[in-house]
């Protein structure tokens, strides 16, 4: 798919959920989603934007509002 990025394989033994991160700024979002898991790219997305349906363990989608800020707790997927 197009205008994705390419995801190393799946690895293990790091955090899997940013529940912490609910309301908080997506841009530190993604730094901390990608500082504590080097495995993961997080990916921030604007509230209704539909990401690929698939599985992908070494992504996290940052759902964000209109002010920026994450609306769903982030989790690996």
């Amino acid at each position: 798919m197009s205008g994705w990025p390419r995801y190393p394989p799946c690895a293990s033994g790091h955090k899997l959920r940013w529940p912490e991160l609910l309301g908080k700024n997506g841009a530190a979002a993604k730094a901390t989603i990608e500082e504590e898991n080097p495995e993961v790219t997080a990916e921030i997305l604007t509230l209704g934007r539909v990401g690929p349906p698939n599985f992908c363990c070494n992504r996290v989608f940052v759902i964000v509002d209109t002010h920026g800020n994450v609306t769903n707790i982030p989790t690996i997927g």
